[in-house]
């Protein structure tokens, strides 16, 4: 078993997918927002169908959280031009609605690389463990099948003034790095506010976009992420991430707007 399976899709009626939302990704507020989103972004790939256009954007909003069970995909290819396909899906369970989605695929188009983000200067990676406990907080199951290793900001619910997070983080499974796992991982790090906060907050997704700035898949490995929340009000947060392979290799960014419930400074 593996992520593969975890995201196994079978087509049905009228262009849509169904699979099965297990509890192996559960976080305390449900499955992990990354994961419903690589549902989403498989069925898109499956009715774009064409290898030469990878994914450049995806945007899901959540409207709902999923529970354990069977949920069913509705990918639209709204047009395909001559380089660029534009895409939308509906995420939905029992009858209800749970998600939308838009996205764009293309083929590679000639430019220059203009690079104004310098790789950090961290240490490597080390080993693929599972990460600690979070103080305050209960391990969930998504965190066994991850590896996270802290190299930016404060530790959580330090009350720390640092707006930054991140480190290495990546699938303990063996596996490329493709769109799928891309997907996942931004949304696999804690919340960029915690540190600033004294306790846990839940802190469910709204909205999360993620443009993929690199041909995929890439070699098995880990990613750095580097993850910024600048603004929390009225209970919701901003959250701007950035994701770089092990060579330096900018792969993707993303940008979030997020709950924090009950949120204490």
């Amino acid at each position: 078993m593996g992520l593969d399976d975890d995201l196994a899709l079978e087509p049905v009626a009228d262009g849509a997918y169904e699979g099965l939302i297990g509890t192996t990704w559960w976080t305390p507020q449900g499955p992990l927002g990354g994961y419903v989103m690589a549902f989403v972004l498989r069925a898109l790939t499956l009715a774009i169908d064409d290898e030469a256009r990878q994914p450049r954007s995806f945007t899901m909003h959540f409207l709902r959280p999923p529970q354990e069970g069977p949920i069913t995909v509705r990918p639209i290819v709204e047009r395909v031009g001559r380089s660029l396909t534009s895409a939308s899906a509906r995420l939905e369970q029992d009858g209800k609605l749970l998600g939308l989605s838009l996205a764009a695929f293309s083929v590679p188009r000639e430019s220059p690389l203009l690079d104004h983000r310098p790789f950090p200067d961290v240490a490597p990676p080390e080993g693929r463990e599972p990460p600690p406990e979070l103080p305050g907080a209960k391990r969930t199951a998504f965190t066994e099948l991850v590896s996270m290793q802290h190299r930016f900001g404060d530790p959580p619910f330090s009350r720390s003034d640092d707006e930054l997070t991140g480190g290495w983080l990546g699938l303990r499974e063996r596996r490329p790095i493709d769109a799928l796992t891309v997907a996942l991982l931004s949304d696999g790090w804690f919340p960029a506010p915690w540190p600033q906060l004294a306790e846990l907050a839940p802190a469910p997704t709204i909205d999360l976009t993620v443009h993929f700035r690199s041909p995929l898949p890439l070699p098995d490995g880990m990613l750095l992420g580097r993850f910024r929340s600048t603004h929390v009000r009225d209970g919701f947060f901003d959250e701007d991430g950035e994701l770089w392979a092990e060579d330096g290799t900018l792969v993707a960014q993303s940008r979030q707007l997020g709950l924090v419930i009950g949120a204490k400074r």
